[in-house]
């Protein structure tokens, strides 16, 4: 499975397999079984995880106990509370697999480190982070400038396979919809 992550980081910077086997080193494996916490909030956030397999969620809970997800990683995505991680903090959110998965987690420290041997990881983050922050930016101006159907039909477009692979009413909770408005618009006809 790290041969997963070996490939990913030569998208964005050339890395030598014996490098590799040492850069390897800094990250624990870790298997999760469905629903199985990653990090509840309140707790300090010590991690940083990349998914090897299945799919992890970030959520929070309102004041009045609902569940809203922000976020959710497949293969070759990153996910942690980032504020949390480089403050070396406690956390808002909670990180739970929705799926069985199989993650690699990077402890603050050893991010550190891994930084000062492999100065051109700084790089690999560096670009992973931009394009998440600007994904970022795109969901707000969806929520801002679409309807609530146009929400839904466009992340379905966009993620077709993404968007059958997890729950209704983690996909409604994402969006900011209720289960129900999802269920009657899926059986909708678009034009």
């Amino acid at each position: 499975m790290t041969k997963h992550f070996f490939e990913h980081l030569n998208k964005f910077v050339t890395i030598k397999e014996e490098d590799f086997k040492k850069i390897i080193l800094f990250f624990d494996i870790r298997n999760l079984n469905k629903k199985e916490a990653v990090i509840e909030a309140t707790n300090k956030c010590n991690f940083n995880h990349f998914v090897l397999s299945g799919c992890l969620q970030m959520y929070f809970v309102n004041n009045k106990g609902v569940e809203r997800t922000i976020q959710f990683a497949i293969e070759n995505w990153w996910m942690t509370d980032c504020l949390a991680f480089y403050n070396e903090g406690t956390t808002d959110f909670h990180i739970q697999a929705v799926e069985k998965s199989q993650i690699l987690s990077i402890s603050i420290d050893k991010q550190k480190k891994l930084l000062e041997e492999f100065p051109k990881l700084e790089k690999y983050f560096r670009s992973i982070y931009q394009i998440s922050f600007g994904a970022s930016q795109m969901r707000m101006k969806y929520l801002y400038d679409f309807s609530k159907e146009e929400i839904y039909f466009n992340f379905i477009d966009k993620y077709p396979g993404f968007a059958q692979r997890i729950p209704q009413y983690l996909l409604a909770s994402y969006l900011g919809l209720t289960p129900e408005y999802v269920s009657k618009i899926r059986n909708k006809k678009r034009y």
